[in-house]
């Protein structure tokens, strides 16, 4: 068994964990605006005003302009906190996951079908644990600020939801937020197959340059994660978004009573808007999803590699000063 590389945090993990975090964080910072119009488009049934750029523009300037720069920002904390917490524990248990999975060899070769799986798994847990998050979100989102029925926070909303509707109300969609883990688990193993080939290729042109290959070499350009991660997450996405679209509707508290069940919410969504009614939100979800895929994986790609190649050069330095005063 080939030895585990050094972390810089206890475990390998725990450093995937972190990446993933400051990855979420910064990912929400950038993009919080269009997440906020892709939920507002996902629940809403009227017909959209003119083409993609056009809705987005004009969307945008109504907040503006009826709840201020504030408004483009309402939500935020529940947003970070999903993103970053979301992140946080899918890498930890992705990495812990493909761990067990190797055998914790970290040459051993995983097949698309183990990514496939561990992603799955992953993704599940992940899901369920903030699932409720979600829900806050999704109705912050919806309501506008100094309404009634409008969340003061994230903390806000969890006690409210939970004081009127019970753990029910917190786990609303979560059947479907775990049908989502088929979103993540085919970007990921799209996007492992295309990095395990981007790093193969690399490899070689080292070894036909007679160069060495360090763990400082071990990443590849932004622009190569930038093309890997939007073209893994466009497949994904395309394939797997109605979902998003019921879950949405189904956590809407203003139109519960529309869309009291699963069931209900797609039979009555082909019925009234066919089926490009479950594609709503799709061009703004791409013009906010594909960059802000492209943000999060460029940054914990980045994270990941400072994290790997600080513990080396910490391993190193420890290994150089236990040689010398040995000697």
């Amino acid at each position: 068994m080939s030895q585990q590389p050094p972390s810089f945090f206890p475990t390998t993990a725990i450093d995937h964990a972190f990446a993933g975090l400051g990855a979420g964080i910064v990912a929400v910072l950038c993009m919080h605006p269009l997440d906020l119009l892709k939920v507002k488009f996902q629940v809403a049934t009227e017909k959209p005003r003119g083409g993609v750029g056009k809705q987005i523009w004009l969307s945008l300037k109504d907040i503006k302009e009826q709840q201020g720069w504030r408004g483009l920002y309402r939500g935020l904390g529940p947003n970070v906190v999903g993103n970053a917490t979301s992140w946080g524990f899918y890498f930890l248990f992705y990495n812990m996951l493909k761990n067990r999975a190797s055998g914790g060899d970290p040459n051993y070769k995983l097949s698309a079908g183990s990514y496939l799986l561990c992603s799955a798994e992953a993704s599940a847990v992940t899901a369920i644990m903030t699932n409720p998050i979600w829900v806050v979100k999704v109705r912050m989102f919806t309501t506008r600020a100094g309404s009634p029925e409008s969340y003061r926070g994230l903390w806000h909303g969890l006690t409210s939801i939970y004081r009127m509707e019970g753990i029910r109300g917190l786990y609303r969609g979560t059947s479907l937020a775990l049908f989502g883990v088929s979103n993540g688990a085919i970007q990921f193993m799209t996007y492992e197959e295309m990095k395990r080939w981007g790093f193969e290729r690399k490899r070689q042109q080292f070894a036909q340059a007679g160069r060495a290959y360090t763990p400082a070499d071990d990443k590849l350009s932004n622009t190569a994660y930038t093309v890997m991660s939007g073209a893994s997450k466009l497949t994904a996405l395309t394939l797997t978004y109605p979902y998003q679209v019921v879950r949405s509707r189904i956590q809407n508290n203003a139109t519960a009573h529309l869309y009291p069940t699963i069931r209900v919410c797609v039979k009555r969504t082909f019925s009234e808007e066919g089926f490009r009614g479950f594609y709503r939100g799709l061009g703004t979800n791409l013009v906010r999803v594909l960059p802000g895929t492209c943000v999060t994986f460029v940054v914990y790609e980045n994270l990941a590699w400072l994290l790997r190649t600080s513990a080396v050069r910490r391993e190193q330095t420890n290994r150089a000063l236990t040689t010398t005063s040995i000697s």
